[in-house]
């Protein structure tokens, strides 16, 4: 699956996009999240506070509980706020 990282997520891991394969027990946008920290230093300072990371699968915003199976695309970034 492709994953994408916007703002300062993406700054903070250090690319815009990549394509992974995560492991099976891997289900969920909260699990892929964890793995994802788990994956070295920029990885773990980008989602060091999980719960202020928003994400959208296949362009839809999503909960952290969200099943990621079957998903084409999963983007991560901070909250926007308006203006």
């Amino acid at each position: 699956m492709k994953v994408k990282y916007f703002a300062w997520v993406r700054e903070r891991v250090g690319k815009s996009e990549e394509t992974i394969e995560p492991p099976a027990n891997v289900r969920t946008v909260d699990d892929l999240i964890g793995w994802l920290a788990q994956r070295g230093e920029t990885y773990a300072h980008a989602f060091e506070t999980p719960k202020v990371i928003r994400a959208a699968i296949d362009h839809a915003h999503v909960r952290p509980d969200a099943i990621i199976s079957g998903a084409r695309e999963i983007a991560f970034f901070p909250p926007m706020t308006g203006g």
